[in-house]
Parts: structure tokens; C-alpha cells; sequence
């Protein structure tokens, strides 16, 4: 081989270095991603299946590797985890999600929804948007999952908007959305992070908390407590994120497949997450924990309260735009199933 030759065959290797040239993808590659979901939860059932499906398809040149159980922090320190490389992805709710693209929490607004339907009809319609949005900060936003409905639990009885006030009421330090709210409604929030929850219900440091009934479970809250509200206060989701840098080391066929398998399971999650949690609903029962019926006042002053929040937080957490589109894909959906 001559000089030059030799001089070619130099530069081709730096541009492949400095990644100008064909990308060469390694030929196993594993992605870490974190999460707050217990072992054994639904959730980590639908994803440990989930990631063996990907394995398989792929033949074992992808795997996922799940720290579970809130092993690598909160989610906040998901997110700063993955911007640092330390990290490839994370299962997050839409706190973390928020912590990339704050606008995502337009779809859960308190009191906005009446049903699950009503969620899936106007998340379908708008998750495109946010995709692109994630995709501009250094995110593949993957296809939805789910936490549900969001209630009130407590160890003393919650009749009134005056009971839950005289709560010390657990409120994710990082929450802006819920930030907002509970200053609206004059509620004394006490900002923890959720590994911290477990602890602070034990020693009294929490009276109450929130959270969906599986996640209540899953957590352990609900031994904690004695009572859960019959309202809900909103409909939370959430999704898996993982950084495009990160997939850069997937070759486009495998990415694919990860593609295809994480859509079909995020569809068998949500379905999951709501059976599950009817279940944790009579597991509580069954228990001792108490729903208590609240009172029509309580729920059109929370109401009230809750759409004041929306006016108040557009420009701040999203645009007008945004909660128009989320308003009209409601009422759009309800004007469909009119009884």
C-alpha cells in the first residue's frame, strides 16, 4: 500500500472517530434504565416482559437493564443521570417527563377528566406533539403509560377542604403543578421526594399523601394510613424516555424492533394498570382502609380551585395553545359519547 493510500485509509478512520463516517453500531448493546416501580409491581411485570421480547426479537444484541425501586434516586436524578451519560433511559411519571418538557403536565390538569376514555382520546391526539417536543431536547419520548386516578389518603377522616388543610400533606418536592394547587387551595404541603414517603408516614412527619391505589400498594403507603378520598384529583401517566445519544449506539433495524415492542406493551400496560388498580382498591378495603364518600362542596370547591389553576399556570408550565387543544380533544371526545 502506498503513501496515500495509507493517508486514506488514516482519514477514514478519524472520520469514523468523530462519527462524520458510517455509524458502526456495537453488537450488544445495553440500555440502563431507571425507575421507581418496585420489583414485582405490575408495572416492572409488563417491562421485565417487555425486555424480554426486545432480547429475544434482537437476538440478544439489545437488552434493557431496569434499576427498579428508586435504586438510582428520584426521578429528578433520573433525568440529571442521563443528561450526564450515567444513564441511558428511564420509566418515569410525568414528573420526570416535566423535568425535560414541563408542558406534558397540560394533560393532567385536575378535574380536566371524567373518565380514562376521555384521557386516552386527547393523550392519542396530542402525544405526537410532545414527542417532537422531547425529540428537540435530546429525548425519544416512547408511547404512554400509566399511573390512574390520583386520591387523597390520610390517617384521620377527610370531609372537608378544612380536614385536609389541617393535614402535614405529603407534595412532590419537584411538582409545580400540584405545587400550585396546593397553594391555591391553602394546603400545608411538605415536599419529599417519593423514597422518601414510606418514612416520613411512619415517624409522623406526613399525615397524608396522594397517589393511585396500586401505587399505594406497591409503596406500602396504605399500611400508613387509614383513609382514601372517593374523589379523585386528577389522572396521571407517564413513559418511558430514553435518550437519542443512547440509541445512536442501536442499529436502525433494532431500534425498530424496540420501537415496536415498546408501543405494544405500553398499550398492555395501561390495561394492566387498570385492572391492577381495581385490585389495590380491595386490597385496601380488604385491609381496613376506608373510602370516604366526599361531599358534593368539597368536590365543587376543589373544582373551582382546580380551574382557576389552569388560567393561573398558562405561559408558566404550558402554552394557551396547548390547554386549548387539551380542552377541545375533550369536548370533542364527550360531544362522540353523549348518553
Amino acid at each position: 500500500m502506498n503513501r496515500l493510500s495509507l493517508l486514506s485509509v488514516s482519514a477514514l478512520a478519524a472520520l469514523a472517530t468523530l462519527g462524520l463516517g458510517r455509524p458502526a453500531h456495537a453488537e450488544n448493546v445495553e440500555l440502563r434504565i431507571a425507575t421507581l416501580a418496585p420489583s414485582g409491581s405490575p408495572w416492572m411485570e409488563v417491562l421485565d416482559k417487555a425486555n424480554a421480547e426486545i432480547k429475544e426479537k434482537t437476538s440478544g444484541r439489545v437488552t434493557l437493564k431496569y434499576f427498579e425501586g428508586g435504586q438510582q434516586g428520584d426521578e429528578k436524578d433520573f433525568v440529571r443521570k442521563i443528561k450526564l451519560g450515567q444513564l441511558d433511559g428511564a420509566a418515569v411519571t410525568s414528573i420526570g417527563l416535566a423535568m425535560i418538557d414541563e408542558s406534558i403536565r397540560v394533560l393532567e390538569l385536575p378535574m380536566m377528566f371524567e373518565s380514562p376514555e376521555e384521557v386516552d382520546y386527547v393523550a392519542d391526539k396530542m402525544w405526537p406533539h410532545f414527542q417532537e417536543k422531547f425529540a428537540k431536547k435530546g429525548f425519544k419520548l416512547q408511547d404512554r403509560g400509566e399511573v390512574g386516578w390520583i386520591y387523597f389518603l390520610s390517617k384521620s377522616k377527610v370531609e372537608s377542604l378544612k380536614d385536609l388543610k389541617g393535614q402535614k400533606l405529603w407534595m412532590w418536592g419537584d411538582d409545580q403543578l400540584v405545587g400550585a394547587m396546593f397553594k391555591k387551595l391553602s394546603l400545608n404541603g411538605v415536599p419529599l421526594g417519593v423514597p422518601e414517603v414510606d418514612a416520613a408516614l411512619t415517624s409522623s412527619k406526613l399525615d397524608a399523601c396522594y397517589g393511585s391505589p396500586v401505587a399505594a400498594v406497591a409503596l406500602q403507603w396504605y399500611s400508613k394510613v387509614k383513609y382514601m378520598t372517593s374523589m379523585p384529583m386528577s389522572f396521571a401517566i407517564g413513559a418511558t424516555v430514553v435518550s437519542l445519544d443512547s440509541l445512536k449506539k442501536v442499529s436502525a433495524e433494532d431500534q425498530k424492533t424496540v420501537e415496536e415492542v415498546s408501543k405494544a406493551n405500553a398499550k398492555k400496560l395501561r390495561k394492566t394498570i387498570r385492572k391492577a388498580n381495581e385490585d389495590a382498591k380491595a386490597t385496601m378495603t380488604r385491609k381496613g382502609i376506608t373510602v370516604v364518600q366526599t361531599p358534593v362542596a368539597m368536590v365543587d370547591e376543589f373544582t373551582k380551585q382546580a380551574h382557576d389553576a389552569w388560567t393561573d399556570l398558562t405561559g408558566k408550565i404550558y402554552s394557551k395553545d396547548e390547554l386549548d387543544m387539551v380542552i377541545k380533544y375533550r369536548d370533542e371526545y364527550r360531544a362522540k359519547h353523549k348518553k
